[in-house]
């Protein structure tokens, strides 16, 4: 075993350990989960009765589709969860034709991607994937979440005329100090949860400050059976296929980078089929996922990050993660608890999270590329693109067609097709 992994992919962890641990996974990515039925029901114009079944529908699809991941498709320590990719097009169809319509599309889109996985498209491809073009698409994973992790450190999504900064960057600063000690200094089983510590002190203290709302924990019912086709017998339109057609290939451009990541991070070997499995099963969630009335799924970085900074990469850890999420699907007032968790104390959290990939990166192109002038070249390029195409203003990024407007909104899509293709040309 490498010096940077304490527990291996195929390693199981003692029970109790386990279950903290895939807890620590859920909160990890659970506020970015839950935003995106936020966004796009409210988007759309439901109700808050109708929000809160779209909320329990994706916790159920990204907890099957977690437990896909990591049995039938990489068998990496991966969590899913709801995709931005989709946003965009899931409120354009949802405001346009309707939510039937949303169930469509995610179907028959992840029926599409299930056959890319399948079919072993997409492993084929892997040798484009060098450890050049690897290392940057992992260093733009963690760059093109730094915004959001400082947004969330000051309050931002939530109160935008800046009022709570003070208060916010408290609670944030708590936070992001504890999970720091915690993975540095604490002793024992401990050190191996400080994304649990930092999440729970944090959350303590936002709660005189008044940073904690629990309108919708009172708004949700205690238990509650998730059904399927909450939003009628869904419509398979055409225009809403294509439409989200686009997010798909991004999100399949984003695993692919995810899985390298979190092959370099965990130590474990990456082959065709690690990928081609990996993106057929995240094809079969979605299609679940359309089933139940929730949002695309994905990859999550988040937690990828959380296993470097935990140094824990079993897959078991994360299927407890996975389990975790379906028994939240049934209570969903236990589940608003979560999802009422302040931004700041998810600012806290993610600014170390979110780092650690970005370095995970750097050390692989530190390790494995001869940084001359050719490598270089491509290195710095590639970081501009991707870090400069997201910057690009909404209303300009619609003079574009679809797919490229989709692609450009994607740091790391738009950063690894430019690596990839400089690598190509330039040999």
């Amino acid at each position: 075993m490498g010096p940077g992994v304490l527990v291996k992919v195929d390693e199981k962890v003692e029970p109790r350990k386990a279950i903290l641990l895939g807890l620590q996974h859920v909160l990890a990515m659970f506020g970015a989960t839950v935003t995106v039925p936020l966004v796009v029901g409210t988007a759309v114009g439901l109700s808050k009765e109708e929000i809160s079944i779209m909320i329990q529908a994706v916790l159920l699809a990204m907890g099957i589709a977690t437990l896909l991941q990591t049995t039938i498709g990489s068998r990496y320590p991966i969590v899913q969860g709801s995709s931005f990719a989709f946003i965009p097009g899931l409120i354009s169809i949802g405001k346009s034709l309707g939510m039937a319509a949303t169930e469509g599309a995610l179907i028959v889109g992840g029926i599409i991607e299930a056959l890319i996985g399948g079919t072993g498209i997409v492993g084929k491809v892997k040798r484009l994937f060098t450890p050049l073009v690897t290392g940057v698409t992992i260093m733009l994973i963690g760059f093109s979440l730094a915004d959001v992790a400082v947004k969330y450190f000051f309050n931002f999504y939530a109160d935008p005329s800046g009022s709570s900064i003070p208060r916010a960057t408290i609670v944030a600063l708590v936070t992001f100090i504890t999970t720091v000690y915690v993975a540095l200094k604490a002793k024992g089983p401990i050190r191996a949860m400080p994304v649990i510590a930092g999440a729970l002190v944090g959350y303590l203290v936002s709660v005189p400050l008044g940073l904690a709302n629990f309108q919708l924990v009172k708004e949700l019912p205690l238990v509650s059976l998730p059904r399927p086709f909450p939003w009628g017998i869904p419509e398979f339109n055409l225009t809403a296929i294509v439409t989200l057609l686009f997010a798909f290939m991004v999100s399949i451009i984003e695993s692919v980078g995810d899985y390298h990541a979190i092959s370099a991070i965990a130590e474990a070997p990456i082959t065709n089929k690690h990928i081609n499995r990996g993106i057929m099963s995240e094809g079969i969630a979605c299609s679940i996922a359309g089933i139940l009335g929730a949002c695309g799924t994905t990859s999550y970085s988040e937690n990828i990050g959380l296993v470097a900074l935990t140094k824990v990469a079993s897959r078991y850890v994360v299927q407890i993660g996975g389990i975790i999420l379906v028994v939240l699907s049934l209570f969903p007032k236990f589940a608003g608890i979560l999802a009422s968790m302040p931004a700041p104390v998810l600012g806290g959290l993610t600014i170390a999270l979110y780092g650690m990939i970005s370095v995970t990166g750097l050390r692989l192109i530190k390790d494995k590329v001869e940084l001359n002038d050719r490598n270089t070249l491509i290195l710095a390029t590639s970081l501009i693109v991707g870090l400069g195409a997201p910057q690009l203003p909404p209303k300009f990024l619609a003079h574009f067609p679809r797919i490229v407007a989709s692609i450009l909104e994607s740091g790391m899509a738009i950063g690894a097709i430019t690596a990839i293709v400089l690598d190509q040309l330039l040999r």
